[in-house]
């Protein structure tokens, strides 16, 4: 499993033939295909057969651990041992099928909130085992009557807090409330603004698909909120009162700087600061460190700054040190550009000055540069009399602080590496490398990342993913070499391995191409019966050929449902020096799924679709398409 993160299906996706699956209510049932699926073009192979293990009966659940929080209040799934496949299960009184290895997975309405746990029984013949197995259940929404004791949501109050806003902000405040209260902000100066009902806004059709019709807010300008203000609920002679603290105004006139630090987690040539459109949000700049900024805001631990005077994002505070104060505002221009060949890259040379904030846009044949808090000062930019990959570069000042860089080639971008030094800001254009039709991986580095550890799934007889990624990565590894490519592992043993260190590794050994052994697993409340399958993922839109081509690759050998490709924003696949793919092969949380990866046959299935996958690839990227 790729990090944190965890996959559901795609619509559309091929499924096969019938899914079996204990499903809510109780019943077991055998699912047909949707409607909308198509069956695949030629039979699919099979699974190896799962081994009879007929040991003593044993009740171990692997999933979720005794006592765990489950943040979901309607279904989940359940899955672990019995230590018989001649055993017949129920957990809370329904049959749950066992897997001849005695593994079993369930998809249950969760336990009632005032008992939450499961009552499991295995029975052979007549030995009989029970379990209970407690979880944790989500706190229940307080019911917020019309009638009765006045009752709020105090989990809902917002703002909470510390807060630095701009004079010209407006705070949304907002709290879930009885639809009949009077909710409102006490200020400062005493005078009070009524907060709106959500119910009496919007059409209860509307409502029912997009809104909570408790939910009562408004938004305030950011300076009335500092002065000190009270959130105040009231119905009749009841009411609730919520302090509004910690909001505070930043002093425009003193601008205050901070610089671009980050971890220490690999190297400074390597590092990268992340850069978040939202709070916590996703990652959407990979900015240098060094890179100064104006710190505009804060909520929490995030700081926002300025990348330029159009635009703000978000960065961790522990990712940036505060400059002093009187520190000058940095000063970037760019200079004239050139551009300066290499062997195996083009370097487009610019210099700037400072450290600039930027992004890297690949458009097609095209790289597009935005140097934010930049003005654009280039009367030349100078070229190799005759290169094979770039063909021009143009400039344009989108705004008083943002230039824009074209740099169109003669061909899709195959990687590139941002960097800066001396005052000069370099994007390194790789040029792609010479391909053999005849052996398309021959002399070519492929770097194979067996996923995990730290952190992985575990399967219901309790394999632990590392185990079977890194012998997948193995046989991976003989395939490839016996292809003609030179093979780096980024690790061979179960030693933990940091994640952000292995693209780096990539780089550093020149990788051709980067791929990410994985097995994966679900998020609490979906259903793996009609979620499992096979997926690969990508970030750069230069790794997207790669990504579908060991996609079919994986389905063809391996034969489990299509979940297709994905866009994601992991670890494994940011570096855009190469085409990176990370693979989810299989779900280890799926008992014949776990059964499979454990087989040298399954292994090498996996194996040889990823290695197809990488020769259609480079095949393909040596007849230019």
């Amino acid at each position: 499993m790729a990090e944190h993160r965890l996959y559901t299906s795609r619509p559309g996706a091929t499924w096969p033939a019938l899914v079996c699956a204990v499903v809510i209510g109780g019943a077991s049932a055998c699912a047909p295909p949707p409607k909308h699926a198509t069956a695949p073009a030629t039979s699919a192979p099979a699974l190896p057969a799962v081994p009879l293990v007929d040991g003593p009966l044993a009740i171990r659940v692997v999933y979720p651990p005794a006592g765990a929080a489950i943040p979901v209040r309607d279904s989940n799934f359940i899955f672990g041992t019995v230590g018989s496949g001649k055993a017949t299960l129920t957990i809370d009184g329904t049959p749950v099928p066992v897997v001849p290895n005695g593994s079993f997975i369930a998809f249950l309405p969760l336990p009632p909130a005032g008992a939450p746990q499961y009552s499991i029984v295995a029975a052979r013949g007549p030995d009989t085992v029970r379990a209970v197995h407690p979880i944790k259940l989500p706190a229940p929404r307080p019911v917020l009557a019309d009638t009765g004791r006045l009752v709020v949501d105090s989990a809902s109050v917002a703002p909470r807090g510390n807060r630095v806003a701009r004079a010209d902000e407006r705070i949304r405040v907002s709290v879930r409330a009885p639809r009949n209260a009077m909710v409102g902000v006490r200020l400062a100066d005493k005078s009070e603004v009524r907060l709106v009902s959500q119910a009496s806004a919007a059409d209860s059709l509307r409502l029912a698909v997009e809104g909570d019709p408790f939910v009562w807010a408004t938004d305030l300008p950011a300076p009335s909120l500092a002065r000190g203000a009270e959130l105040v609920v009231s119905r009749g002679s009841d009411s609730v009162r919520f302090p509004i603290r910690d909001i505070s105004i930043d002093d425009t006139t003193q601008p205050r700087w901070i610089r671009l630090t980050g971890g220490a987690d690999v190297p400074d040539t390597d590092r990268v600061i992340i850069v978040r459109p939202v709070p916590n949000g996703t990652y959407k700049w990979l900015l240098l460190p060094g890179t100064t900024l104006q710190a505009t805001g804060r909520i929490g631990d995030m700081v926002r700054v300025r990348l330029d005077a159009a635009l703000e994002a978000w960065v961790a505070a522990s990712d940036v040190s505060e400059l002093p104060p009187g520190t000058p505002a940095p000063h970037r221009t760019a200079a004239n550009a050139r551009v300066v060949g290499g062997r195996d890259w083009v370097d487009v040379v610019i210099p700037t000055g400072e450290r600039p904030a930027f992004e890297v846009r690949e458009e097609g044949t095209r790289l597009v540069l935005i140097l934010y808090g930049v003005q654009a000062n280039s009367d030349i930019i100078g070229y190799m009399a005759d290169d094979s990959l770039v063909r021009r570069v143009r400039w344009y000042q989108d705004a008083s602080d943002r230039a824009r860089y074209e740099i169109d080639l003669v061909r899709a971008p195959y990687g590139y590496l941002p960097s800066w030094s001396r005052g000069v800001f370099t994007l390194r254009v790789r040029r792609p490398p010479t391909i053999d039709p005849s052996s398309p991986l021959k002399g070519l580095t492929i770097v194979v990342n067996a996923g995990h550890p730290p952190a992985g799934s575990t399967g219901p007889t309790g394999l632990y993913e590392p185990v079977p990624t890194l012998a997948i990565s193995e046989r991976l590894k003989t395939i490839l070499e016996s292809r003609g490519a030179k093979v780096v592992m980024t690790r061979t043993t179960a030693a933990p391995l940091a994640l952000a260190i292995r693209p780096v590794m990539a780089r550093r050994a020149g990788a051709h191409a980067f791929v990410s052994i994985h097995l994966n697993a679900l998020p609490d409340g979906i259903n793996p019966f009609t979620a499992n399958g096979t997926g690969s993922y990508y970030f750069h839109p230069s790794s997207e050929p790669l990504a579908r081509e060991v996609q079919r690759g994986m389905v063809r050998r391996m034969g489990l449902r299509d979940l297709g490709i994905f866009y994601d924003n992991l670890s494994d696949l940011r570096h855009p020096w190469m085409p990176s793919v990370l693979t989810e092969g299989a779900f280890i949380m799926m008992p014949e799924q776990e059964a499979a990866v454990q087989t040298a046959e399954f292994q090498e299935r996996y194996a040889l679709g990823v290695a197809d996958g990488l020769e259609a690839y480079f095949r393909a990227l040596g007849s230019g398409r």
